[in-house]
């Protein structure tokens, strides 16, 4: 199974009831971001089990149907005839009408059971959603999430910078701070997984309309992914962030997580680099300097 569509595993210890009400009764009994993540996964989780569920359900009533029309043919065959077929009268044939009847009147109980499911799950994820970002602006009015950034020179005119980790709610709360949007997982900036060993993590995971042949662009692709995306963003392993240039336009920055730091990156062409120019640097660390002015991030600034 492919590594970036694989949901956190279900916490067993938790005693909620399965299905959307359980999963609400998780994101209201908390008012922690992570509980609010896990409710969420809990939801997506038991929503693919439905789905899956009422797939089976209507592929057995096919299957079942297609037996039935079988064994009335077989019934209905004429020993005179060298191919089976069923009599226009007869009790094979009355018995088909009746069963192909009972079938139809599954299917469409099936079917309205589907349908009503389907609309609660819409009507869960809705409210998760908007809990989950009412939850993360509350936070951001009394927490800043702080910021130590780290200065290696590499030569007279070119270095690397370095922000020291940040915990779990903090990648959260800079995620909406700098895009405006949430993402959609809690632990998404530490998670290192691959769904190929040869290659390194995805920069995106396979949802929130993202294909699960999509999830290696390009810089610009992956701009692209996080501009396309309204309110949730399926980042993975990184935080993006724009900075403006002096003489108009913006730079696509990236803070890559590489265990104890997370690295600075630009996009240069379809790729990142990590060694920048000496104005690139200024530039990046006067916008969170600007940050935190407007008294939005706190920071603090090392030279190595």
């Amino acid at each position: 199974m492919d590594a970036s569509t694989v949901l956190p595993v279900r916490n067993t210890d938790t005693p909620w009831a399965s299905g959307p009400e359980g999963a609400l009764g998780q994101l209201r009994a908390l008012e922690t971001l992570e509980s609010a993540y896990d409710a969420w996964a809990e939801l997506k989780r038991e929503h693919a089990a439905s789905v899956i569920q009422f797939r089976e359900e209507q592929a057995r009533l096919t299957q079942q149907g297609s037996f039935l029309l079988g064994a009335v043919r077989a019934a209905g065959m004429d020993s005179g005839s060298t191919a089976p077929g069923l009599q226009p009268q007869g009790a094979a044939s009355d018995f088909l009408r009746d069963a192909e009847a009972k079938l139809a009147k599954a299917r469409d109980a099936v079917s309205q059971r589907e349908s009503e499911s389907e609309a609660r799950y819409q009507a869960a994820f809705t409210e998760v959603r908007a809990t989950l970002l009412d939850r993360v602006q509350r936070y951001l009015q009394r927490s800043r999430p702080h910021l130590t950034l780290l200065l290696r020179r590499v030569g007279a005119e070119r270095s690397i910078l370095h922000v020291a980790r940040i915990q779990p709610d903090e990648a959260v709360l800079l995620c909406y701070l700098l895009t405006q949007r949430v993402p959609s997982r809690y632990g998404f900036l530490f998670d290192d997984s691959t769904e190929e060993l040869s290659l390194p993590p995805a920069p995106l995971y396979a949802e929130e309309s993202v294909a699960s042949d999509a999830i290696r662009p390009d810089a610009p692709g992956l701009l692209r992914a996080i501009d396309a995306s309204a309110d949730v963003l399926p980042l993975k392993g990184f935080i993006p962030l724009r900075v403006p240039r002096p003489g108009g336009g913006e730079d696509f920055f990236r803070l890559l997580q590489r265990g104890a730091v997370m690295e600075v990156e630009i996009a240069d062409g379809p790729d990142f680099r990590s060694i920048l120019s000496r104005e690139e640097s200024e530039r990046f660390a006067g916008h969170l300097l600007r940050l935190k002015l407007e008294e939005r991030i706190g920071l603090d600034i090392e030279a190595g």
